[in-house]
């Protein structure tokens, strides 16, 4: 069995040691232009085109939980890979857990109002503010999937009104669930904490816009932990100087880096880290990949395919 590895930034050397390792009788290498000797399984990030292209592989996976910069290449060049190879992301490999963390220490952070108390200290005023009350501060989950459901499932533990929306409705204990292009507006109303972990594709690209930002509640927030296309930038400024958003927290952008020029930068209610939310964790995910690859050449049932026509 022969799996060809290729990451433009990861530590090569360490991947392929760690997956000679748990898979002691394939054969892994660095992919390198040039390479066209066979290959069963690929593990890739930004591939290029003819690290793919013409190859009969039995499997693709992507060394992250989204798709969509394999399926970018795929709009463009369709015979890189053929629909009958399989293409798998990495499902929970420690990336469910950092999102918890994320989400649940920025929706405690609005809450307690340490947002407001940042200000007021940048201003020196000592100034106690009425608190925000639990029943009040309705969070909405864009996007219903694994990682959706663990983070609905971290903010249960502190009573907070939770409700989801995705293409189809879902069963969450606790959780309220809205389905369909239908529902979308009445999963907004009264929605104070807006957290996107939508997919991208066609369909999401752009969701987060003026028209839907001001279905939110007043004085809304904003954490979005997707991908940068979902939020129209343009849009998100304009909500925040009207007031109708009274903060946004971003992790990912239209751009990235993003431009010394974005007046993101600037503006005193967004803050911001450089896509950091969820990392792919080398140890669960080349766990993961080896289970799988197992269990592939077994014949057994896996999960973590990716439907090309969802995008997800």
């Amino acid at each position: 069995m022969d799996i060809i590895f290729y990451h433009p930034s990861f530590d090569t050397q360490f991947w392929l040691d760690k997956l000679s390792q748990a898979l002691p009788d394939a054969r892994v290498r660095e992919w390198k232009p040039g390479d066209n000797e066979p290959a069963d399984y690929a593990l890739v990030w930004h591939p290029p085109v003819d690290m793919l292209q013409g190859r009969s592989l039995k499997a693709v996976f992507a060394l992250g939980a989204g798709v969509d910069s394999i399926l970018s290449q795929l709009n463009a060049h369709p015979d890189m890979l053929p629909e009958s190879i399989p293409l798998f992301r990495l499902e929970d490999t420690g990336m469910a857990l950092q999102m918890q963390e994320y989400a649940v220490s920025q929706v405690l952070h609005w809450f307690r109002r340490f947002d407001d108390y940042h200000a007021q200290k940048q201003q020196a005023r000592w100034q106690e503010l009425d608190e925000y009350q639990r029943e009040d501060f309705t969070i909405g989950i864009l996007g219903a999937g694994v990682l959706g459901s663990k983070v609905a499932e971290s903010l249960q533990a502190w009573g907070f009104p939770l409700r989801c929306w995705s293409r189809s409705r879902k069963s969450w204990p606790g959780v309220q669930s809205f389905a369909g292009e239908n529902e979308l507006g009445n999963f907004l109303q009264g929605t104070r904490v807006l957290i996107n972990l939508l997919p991208n594709t066609s369909e999401t690209r752009g969701i987060i816009n003026v028209s839907l930002l001001n279905q939110l509640a007043d004085n809304a927030y904003l954490l979005n932990l997707a991908r940068g296309v979902h939020v129209v930038e343009d849009d998100l400024l304009q909500a925040l100087e009207s007031g109708k958003l009274k903060g946004a927290m971003l992790d990912v952008f239209s751009k990235e880096p993003l431009p010394a020029s974005s007046p993101l930068w600037a503006h005193p209610r967004v803050a911001m880290t450089p896509h950091i939310a969820a990392v792919t964790r080398p140890n669960e995910a080349i766990d993961y990949i080896a289970r799988t690859i197992t269990k592939l050449e077994q014949g057994e049932p896996v999960t973590g395919q990716v439907d090309r026509t969802r995008g997800y």
